[in-house]
């Protein structure tokens, strides 16, 4: 499961976490993450997700589990997600949700973070402010000394930029997290947000 975990990709992430709520086929899949701008996220092409969900079936995170076809299109085979699958995109979760070095995986681990019980995502989010927060000081301190000692402005310029963007972070985070820690938060796997996708797609079939 290690090595599973280590070589997920945020775009495998992306679509373990669409099987999570039921099954489906490629193109399912890349029209469901366009549909909610998932591409703000991850790249998406038909070539990457394709190419992705094979990957993913050799790990053994997702099967097959039927093949179909639509009138003259070409047959379209459908994907499950496998219990390894399930624990391998938690697992990836955990791991990237409180770190601060890998802020492209943050962003995907944040989406899927209410795969994880509402107080395990608050701890490990609790532990990236604090983290946050440390690296801020800690640049503070050194743009400081640089213009103490002299450091023309110019020269500056980065570090005033990453310093603002850790401190709108850190707002950020001092809002969501009591909100996210409220038992009236939504949270949790018990309404998918693609039911009405499904649910119009099983209407159109009809």
């Amino acid at each position: 499961m290690t090595d599973a975990v280590a070589r997920l990709t945020p775009l495998g992430v992306a679509v373990l976490a669409l099987l999570s709520e039921g099954d489906m086929h490629p193109y399912e899949m890349i029209r469901l993450m366009h549909l909610r701008r998932d591409d703000r996220l991850v790249t998406i092409t038909n070539g990457t997700v394709y190419h992705t969900v094979a990957r993913l079936e050799r790990a053994g995170l997702i099967a097959e589990v039927g093949v179909d076809r639509d009138g003259n299109r070409p047959e379209r085979t459908t994907y499950t997600q496998t219990d390894a699958g399930a624990a391998a995109v938690l697992e990836w979760v955990r791991r990237e949700l409180s770190r601060v070095d890998r802020p492209a995986e943050f962003r995907v681990a944040l989406a899927e973070a209410h795969g994880l019980a509402r107080e395990e995502a608050v701890a490990l989010l609790d532990a990236r402010r604090a983290a946050l927060a440390d690296a801020l000081d800690s640049l503070a301190t050194g743009r400081r000394h640089a213009v103490g000692k002299g450091v023309p402005e110019q020269y500056l310029l980065e570090l005033g930029r990453e310093e603002a963007l850790l401190q709108a972070e850190l707002a950020w985070m001092d809002a969501t997290l009591p909100r996210i820690a409220a038992p009236d938060f939504p949270w949790g796997p018990d309404v998918t947000p693609s039911e009405r996708y499904f649910a119009q797609r099983k209407a159109a079939r009809q």
